[in-house]
C-alpha cells in the first residue's frame, strides 16, 4: 500500500478539520453570548482533537500535516459570512452542514482502497464519533 495515498488522504481531512476549527472559532465570536454557546466551544475542542489525532498520524506514516485550511477554508468563510448575514439560526445551520460534510468525507476515506487499515480504524473509532456528537449537538442547539 502506498503511504504516499494515504498522507494525502489523510492531509485532506486535516484540512476539513481546520477550517471546521476556523468556522467555529468565527462563530463563536458573534455568539458567545448564547447560552448555548458551550455546545459550539464543544464542537471547536473536538475538531481541534481531531486535528492534533490527524496531525500525529500524517507525521508517524512519514508525512509532513497541512497547515492551513486550504480552498475548504476559504470556502468555510464564505459560507459562514453568508449564514452569519441571515442570523444565528442559519450560521449553526451553515456549522451542521459543514459537520455532514465532513462526515462524508470521512466516510469516503473509510471506503478508499488507498487508506491504510489502521487509519480506517482511527477514523471509525477516534474521528467519526466526534462528528457525530457535533451534529447531535447542533441540533439542539437553541438559535
Amino acid at each position: 500500500m502506498n503511504n504516499e495515498k494515504c498522507i494525502d488522504i489523510c492531509n485532506s481531512l486535516l484540512r476539513g478539520e481546520l477550517s471546521a476549527i476556523e468556522t467555529y472559532v468565527q462563530v463563536l465570536k458573534d455568539y458567545n453570548d448564547n447560552p448555548d454557546a458551550a455546545k459550539l466551544r464543544d464542537g471547536l475542542v473536538t475538531h481541534e482533537k481531531n486535528a492534533n489525532t490527524l496531525r500525529n498520524n500524517i507525521m508517524r506514516m512519514g508525512g509532513t500535516p497541512s497547515e492551513d485550511s486550504g480552498a475548504w477554508g476559504t470556502f468555510a468563510k464564505a459560507v459562514e459570512g453568508t449564514a452569519k448575514l441571515f442570523g444565528e439560526e442559519s450560521a449553526v445551520t451553515a456549522l451542521k452542514e459543514g459537520e455532514k460534510h465532513g462526515r462524508s468525507e470521512y466516510e469516503d476515506a473509510i471506503r478508499s482502497e488507498e487508506v491504510m487499515p489502521e487509519c480506517k480504524v482511527m477514523i471509525e473509532k477516534e474521528l467519526l464519533p466526534t462528528i457525530d456528537s457535533n451534529i447531535s449537538r447542533l441540533e439542539r442547539y437553541n438559535a
